[in-house]
């Protein structure tokens, strides 16, 4: 494969720190207007600054005065990695685009090089790799070959959004023993003509009009029958909200993915079970990352609680239909007292890093509005006797520099299948009123 030289944009650093170690045998270009705006990031408390921050640390161990002429090498079976100073502004960004600003400082940068390697007649392409869709139109418009950082995407949706599999047995005697009384019913996949089956797998299993909801347990390599539970006043009012609370109050599965559009009931099913399993925790904790829909709130007065709690309305909100759901007073009055001592607490997810969470029932809520990167780091704080689970809907992204592919809930769907310690369920029909699915399905 012929050598190329990429020039990276700032977005894709504060996207992946480890983003130039990802081109193999390439070289990195890094124009200095990138470091200029890493300045900007690197006093945040949030993902950006701390990317900012690595990158910065990784660049000076690697660094020496040929990272500005020679360059410097990233390692064997990788290229070199060079700072770009924007020596003359080349003429048709400066004709193209009057005004200057860093991209289009980068993006001149990226030209720059470009005229570089065809007045040596290299015949090195040269790419821009930007998340920034604006950056890279305008970059093709100049003749560049522009692309995004592709590196954490996932090759298609097919993971998370195939349906249960309906798996059709060879006689009514199959479904029959599985609702045979005294007994716990269980099979071998092979007995039931289940071939290769996931791990923690769920099925519709049918004969004819007769059929049974079903789960494959790796470890014993059998599959049981699922009942319908309910869960801290909370029944599936589908299949797939059974499945998905099965997999919930299921202590052999430490990581689960719900995906789903709004109303599926996702985050309220995810509450619920925790609720009832939390006798098995020291802790509930809830978080989100802090997005707003549209136009910014602004300044909001008050202490760091009343600040953030209008991002987490929605938490509070599942919480509210929970106890209303609720018969018993004395649970109602449990769940205020966990609020109250601490046992259960929601937060922002940037108050997460550096905690280590041990026997704590983790909920992570839009979670398709994390990277790839910011998902790994969440899971890493696990210890032990902790369950964490992602939820949201991979068709609502709120990053401008996300998408369905490369989104850290796709991401961690399509690199965990499989694992035995994870399960991944798609919820597919909206049950929070007739309006909403109508909304989710035509809009």
């Amino acid at each position: 494969m012929a050598k190329k030289i990429f020039v990276l944009d700032t977005n894709v650093i504060l996207h992946n720190h480890h983003a130039m170690y990802a081109f193999e045998e390439n070289d990195i270009v890094i124009p200095i207007t990138v470091l200029e705006e890493l300045d900007k990031f690197k006093k945040g408390e949030n993902e950006l600054g701390w990317n900012a921050r690595q990158f910065m640390r990784d660049l000076e161990n690697l660094s020496d005065e040929n990272i500005f002429s020679k360059g410097v090498e990233l390692g064997e079976g990788r290229g070199k990695i060079f700072v770009k100073n924007l020596m003359e502004y080349p003429a048709i960004v400066l004709h193209s685009f009057f005004e200057q600003t860093p991209d289009h400082r980068i993006l001149a940068t990226a030209v720059q090089v470009k005229e570089e390697q065809e007045r040596e007649n290299t015949g090195i392409p040269v790419v821009l790799v930007s998340k920034d869709i604006n950056l890279r139109m305008k970059a093709k418009s100049l003749g560049m070959v522009a692309q995004d950082f592709e590196n954490d995407k996932i090759e298609n949706l097919d993971v998370i959004e195939d349906g249960v599999r309906v798996i059709m047995v060879d006689s009514a005697e199959i479904i029959n023993r599985f609702y045979a009384k005294h007994a716990t019913p269980q099979f071998s996949p092979e007995e039931i003509g289940i071939d290769r089956p996931e791990t923690h797998e769920y099925f519709i299993l049918r004969y004819d009009s007769s059929s049974v909801l079903a789960y494959y347990n790796p470890n014993l390599n059998k599959v049981f029958r699922v009942d319908k539970i309910s869960a801290y006043g909370i029944t599936p009012r589908n299949v797939e909200q059974t499945f998905a609370l099965h997999a919930l109050t299921n202590n052999d599965i430490k990581l689960i993915a719900l995906t789903g559009t709004a109303g599926t009931g996702k985050t309220l099913l995810a509450l619920a079970a925790a609720l009832a399993e939390h006798e098995e925790y020291d802790q509930i904790l809830l978080a989100r990352p802090i997005v707003t829909l549209g136009k910014e709130m602004g300044f909001l007065p008050g202490n760091e609680k009343d600040k953030i709690r209008p991002y987490m309305l929605p938490l509070f909100d599942n919480l509210q239909v929970i106890k209303q759901n609720l018969s018993k007073k004395n649970q109602k009055h449990n769940i205020d007292g966990m609020l109250a001592d601490g046992t259960l607490e929601i937060s922002p997810l940037a108050y997460i890093r550096g905690r280590s969470l041990s026997k704590v029932f983790f909920i992570i809520d839009e979670a398709q509005n994390l990277t790839p990167h910011e998902v790994k780091t969440i899971i890493t704080r696990a210890g032990e006797g902790t369950k964490i689970v992602f939820t949201g809907d991979i068709q609502q992204i709120d990053s401008p520099y996300l998408d369905s592919l490369s989104n850290g809930l796709s991401y961690l769907s399509a690199k965990m299948k499989g694992q035995k310690l994870f399960a991944s369920i798609n919820l597919v029909k909206g049950e929070r009123s007739e309006l909403s699915e109508l909304a989710s399905a035509l809009l």
